[in-house]
């Protein structure tokens, strides 16, 4: 199976009641890990990439053609989405979708509402012409995304009113609503407004993103999914887990020089941690239901 919409799956998941994992690619090695961990677990999944590490990867259209030859060369045939994470312009959404990505971010939350509305309808309309996803993201969500910082002190939790508003006047597919969850390492226990969450779901009508899936406990995680939440976006847990085991390695290796070794190892465990994840969103098996 090839690329496919997002938009897919996350109707399905909410038929299901469950989450599907957005998992941000770094390398060739975190798209191999992801893919062979989803097609193991056969569930469907989306390959998130941040707009900061597009430069670092070679270019949207390298990005792109490694994803589709990578879901050839292992037989990949659960529905995979590519999905252009937290983008901050039209321009950005628009290059990433000609390049063949599935799904774009566009990430206007820290404009003023109406020009929010104005610029993600113009990618909506876009993205809709090609048959593509889009999420958008209202609020601000603490921590770092890229080189954007958002202090504790200015998080803005989402107004329901107002996210009806986005959806109603731009037509986007999912909605990332900030509600208490952080980019980046968690600095003491998290708070999600799990009763503002239900009734953003609820008036929308839409699926919701949970950004900072990372870190949060497991039950905090079943309970968004719950309450509608059906897209979670994981990155730190796999970085984590893919530096530490690089660091084992070289420890217990310290002679070392070939990538391929510890490279090997790296990716092993962000298979093990997005496998873990895929169980935990419930998401497991889901593939054969991608039928819309």
């Amino acid at each position: 199976m090839g690329l496919v919409s997002m938009k897919r799956m996350l109707l399905d998941a909410a038929d299901g009641g469950y989450a599907v994992g957005q998992f941000n690619l770094t390398n060739m090695e975190f798209a191999q890990s992801i893919l062979q961990a989803a097609q193991e677990k056969r569930s469907p999944v989306i390959l998130g990439v941040s707009e900061a590490y597009v430069p670092y990867m070679g270019g949207l259209p390298c990005i792109a053609g490694m994803v589709r030859a990578l879901i050839d060369h292992y037989g990949v045939t659960v529905p995979v989405a590519l999905h252009l994470d937290h983008g901050s312009s039209f321009d950005i959404c628009l290059r990433a979708l000609h390049a063949g990505f599935t799904s774009v971010m566009i990430d206007a939350s820290g404009l003023p509402l109406e020009r929010n509305i104005e610029l993600t309808s113009r990618v909506a309309q876009a993205a809709h012409a090609l048959g593509a996803t889009v999420e958008a993201e209202l609020g601000r969500i603490a921590g770092r995304e890229d080189e954007l910082v958002v202090d504790e002190a200015e998080v803005m939790y989402a107004v329901p009113d107002e996210c009806v508003r986005l959806a109603r006047e731009t037509g986007i597919d999912c909605l990332a609503p900030a509600l208490g969850s952080v980019h980046g390492p968690y600095r003491g226990q998290p708070r999600l407004g799990f009763g503002r969450m239900e009734d953003i779901r609820r008036l929308t009508g839409l699926p919701l993103a949970l950004h900072g899936g990372s870190g949060l406990p497991d039950d905090e995680i079943r309970e968004a999914i719950v309450r509608g939440t059906r897209k979670i976006n994981v990155n730190t847990d796999n970085q984590a887990a893919f530096t530490a085991a690089i660091r084992r390695y070289l420890n217990e290796h310290p002679d070392a020089y070939d990538p391929r070794h510890y490279l090997s190892e790296a990716a092993k465990a962000v298979q093990a941690c997005v496998r873990t994840k895929i169980e935990l969103f419930g998401c497991a098996g889901k593939a054969g239901e991608h039928t819309r």
